[in-house]
């Protein structure tokens, strides 16, 4: 990754393509907070940052970060700034008043977007805020492209004191390629003191300007290197494809043996679109069928592009249905988009090719704490006069509206938000409202935006109990630090910021309890729902992963197939289907319940719960 070696090619996947492009631009400056597709990103660069003499951080939230980055801007440093789509709406303010005020040095933020929401609660596409904010937008779709559009991307970002969005998506990612690798400088971009005159500063007269730039944009647009164009010189039937949906639109190509006929037009540079270099391919055609995700962004500017200047061309795509409307594209529904384009039948299906995989529902692994949380919530709540409110937030524990929680939550909105729903809920209790309301947060979440919410519920005192989940890391996307963790992106030791601490100096009433300890926890639960006011219970238990990854001795667990009463015990399947560990699972031949030795991590909580106390737990350490 940080080898010198001009021309080698290496295979790498996405991810690592955006680090070295980045260091082969001699950035200054990283910044991120962890969200998948994208979370490699800024891991890798804290790892090298010290060995490369430039300045990474894990920041609290991603506002923190892209201001961190145009602060690095007005020093000249080349700053990179990581999010995923839910990050850049975070980060909206920000980023549109950055738009009218320019840049210094080179200020390139890296969004993924995740189609089909493979890690995600939505499949918001980035690209609206680019045309939102009036700023630049590229998107590769190779490896190669990847690493080569980084240090463009900068380049341009300082020729015309803008900031630069290159998006890419969980396929280009997480996919892998061969990269011929380029020269990295011998010190990262140089920086400068700030100048008296130096002026990054969001006014309203800078709006004209911040225009004026998007024009130049396009204008050299109609060149960039990065649009490709493949095909007969004047088809009737065209692709304009960005992103993935080029590979797969070549691959249909050649599927369906029109390569003769149909054009490929594929677009990098896609906000600003370069009009005259579409136009020069669109005159002729009568079809157009456009490929992207998530959204019919492109198809629609390409519509509006055909309206102005007065062509009688027929578009296909999302809008139409010709492209599923929702979800990932990929070589199957590409093909048949295209088959729809040209009227060339779709090749029969090989034998064996259809067959169904069955579904399997996302839960959570072996031994973490949150499912012995939600088990808690749930029983405990269920057994309230009416029974309690509970609302979530984003995180591991997300699927505890799932079956994996009992479908516990009745609300989940967006990444910190749940604090503010259930502060609305709880103010009603004042005013008739005759049910407990319980919130839920992580700990690294807390930090990134419960933080003012909780003083707003504590200001104006809500009814109301906040969990935090605290499992000592950012467990949903790869065990990033946080403030509460004493580690920094570039493995420097600090002092952990204490939530308790932080909790009690806000003002409210905080406990802390072990969702292991189940009878105690239970008991600590009931007392604070009944306890008026704002109040604040931290469940601390390590996620069993992380400490999985660490040396300790793992404690033997396994069924007394003598005590187990299987269906007798009151619950079919108690211990598969009610507690829904993958480490507990039933013999159907025997109808009694058995632990898989595989997946199991010992923790030893399913022994706490088993009504018959035929689950018996050896060694190992305590929880």
């Amino acid at each position: 990754m940080t080898a010198n070696a001009p021309g080698q090619v290496c295979l790498m996947q996405g991810n690592e393509a955006i680090v070295r492009g980045a260091l082969e631009a001699g950035i200054n400056f990283a910044a991120s907070y962890p969200g998948s597709p994208s979370s490699q990103v800024l891991g890798m660069l804290g790892k090298i940052a010290k060995e490369r003499n430039f300045y990474a951080e894990w920041s609290t939230n991603e506002v923190c970060a892209m201001e961190a980055c145009v602060g690095a801007s007005l020093a000249n440093a080349r700053a990179l700034c990581i999010v995923k789509q839910n990050g850049l709406l975070c980060v909206a303010d920000a980023l549109h008043c950055g738009a009218q005020h320019g840049v210094k040095g080179g200020l390139v933020i890296v969004t993924s977007d995740d189609p089909s929401a493979h890690s995600s609660t939505n499949e918001f596409d980035s690209r609206y805020q680019a045309m939102s904010a009036s700023i630049p937008l590229l998107e590769p779709t190779t490896m190669q492209e990847t690493k080569d559009i980084i240090p463009y991307a900068f380049e341009l970002s300082e020729r015309v004191r803008q900031i630069v969005i290159v998006r890419v998506t969980t396929r280009v990612c997480h996919g892998r390629g061969n990269v011929t690798l380029g020269p990295l400088p011998e010190a990262p971009n140089p920086l400068e003191q700030v100048g008296e005159w130096d002026r990054m500063v969001c006014v309203a007269y800078m709006h004209k300007p911040m225009l004026q730039k998007l024009d130049a944009l396009r204008r050299e647009f109609e060149t960039c290197p990065f649009n490709h164009y493949t095909g007969p010189e004047n088809p009737r039937e065209l692709i304009v494809a960005g992103g993935t949906g080029r590979l797969y639109a070549r691959e249909a190509i050649d599927r369906l043996g029109v390569g003769d006929r149909v054009g490929l037009l594929s677009l990098a540079t896609v906000w600003p679109l370069p009009e005259q270099y579409i136009l020069s391919r669109m005159r002729g055609a009568e079809k157009v069928l456009t490929l992207e995700e998530v959204d019919p962004v492109l198809e629609q500017n390409l519509q509006a592009l055909a309206g102005r200047n007065r062509l009688g061309v027929a578009f296909l795509g999302r809008s139409d249905g010709t492209v599923p409307q929702i979800g990932e594209l990929d070589p199957d529904n590409v093909t048949a988009a295209v088959s729809a384009l040209t009227g060339v039948t779709l090749p029969e299906k090989r034998a064996g090719s259809a067959l169904e995989l069955p579904e399997r529902e996302m839960t959570f692994c072996a031994g973490c704490p949150h499912r012995a949380t939600f088990y808690l919530l749930k029983r405990v709540l269920r057994q309230e006069k009416h029974p309690g409110v509970m609302v979530g937030d984003i995180g591991c524990y997300f699927m505890s509206g799932q079956a994996a929680g009992h479908y516990g939550y009745q609300v989940c909105n967006c990444m910190g938000s749940g604090i503010n729903v259930a502060e609305g809920l709880g103010q009603l209790t004042h005013y008739g409202l005759d049910q407990k309301v319980v919130t839920v947060c992580g700990d690294s979440t807390f930090f990134h935006t419960v933080l003012p919410g909780l003083v707003n519920a504590t200001y104006h005192n809500a009814n109301m109990l906040l969990l935090v989940l605290d499992n000592s890391a950012t467990a949903m996307t790869g065990f990033q630090p946080h403030p509460g963790t004493g580690l920094t992106a570039m493995g420097d030791k600090v002092t952990p910021m204490d939530i308790g601490r932080i909790v009690e100096t806000i003002g409210c009433e905080v406990e802390v309890a072990d969702p292991f300890q189940v009878e105690e926890t239970e008991g600590v639960i009931r007392r604070l729902l009944n306890r008026p006011g704002m109040n604040v219970l931290i469940l601390r238990q390590p996620c069993a992963t992380l400490v999985s990854k660490q040396t300790r001795k793992k404690a033997r667990v396994w069924v007394d197939q003598d005590k187990c009463l299987g269906e007798g015990c009151g619950c079919d399947k108690y211990c598969s289907r009610v507690w829904g560990c993958p480490g507990n699972t039933w013999d159907f031949k025997k109808n009694k319940a058995m632990i898989d030795p595989v997946t199991c991590v010992g923790c030893g909580v399913c022994a706490k719960l088993c009504p018959a106390g035929a689950i018996q737990v050896e060694g190992g350490e305590e929880n």
